[in-house]
């Protein structure tokens, strides 16, 4: 099974990094059967790389404010994202972006990790660089069995 994680954010961008942190993480720990692109802050360029790879399970992981404890993850359901309450830092609504990738991938989920501090030039804070190493362990284990929104 073709699986792909699609990382969204700005490293330059304080706790928004937790998407290029954790592309980073699987590029140098490679998880069998996972492939990794850092979409950055704009995730759309890489549909035609989607597209090409034909995955069957895509995972989007992005720091967004869910008005939770920072370093909280949660596999954030679509009816959520299409309420749009759930802010991004990113031009494209996650809603579009999730709708146009389910139309390349049978299997799609995402994964939010609520940051502390989003500012220009501020490093990454503890407690998401350890958001991003439960996100990987999970998807070392092959589990999705993450927190919702509603729990």
């Amino acid at each position: 099974m073709k699986r792909l994680v699609i990382t969204v954010g700005n490293e330059m961008m304080g706790d928004d990094g937790a998407g290029p942190l954790l592309a980073r993480l699987l590029e140098r720990n490679r998880i069998p059967g996972w492939e990794v692109i850092d979409g950055g802050s704009v995730p759309e360029n890489y549909f035609h790389r989607v597209r090409d790879m034909k995955p069957e399970v895509a995972v989007v992981v992005d720091a967004c404010d869910m008005n939770l404890k920072a370093g909280s993850v949660r596999l954030i359901s679509e009816n959520d994202i299409a309420d749009e309450w759930i802010l991004s830092t990113h031009r494209l609504p996650l809603s579009f972006f999730i709708s146009a990738l389910k139309e390349l991938v049978p299997e799609v989920y995402f994964i939010g990790i609520q940051p502390s501090i989003v500012a220009f030039g501020v490093p990454v804070s503890p407690e998401i660089r350890q958001a991003v190493e439960t996100v990987y362990q999970k998807l070392k284990a092959g589990k999705m069995d993450f927190p919702t929104l509603d729990d």
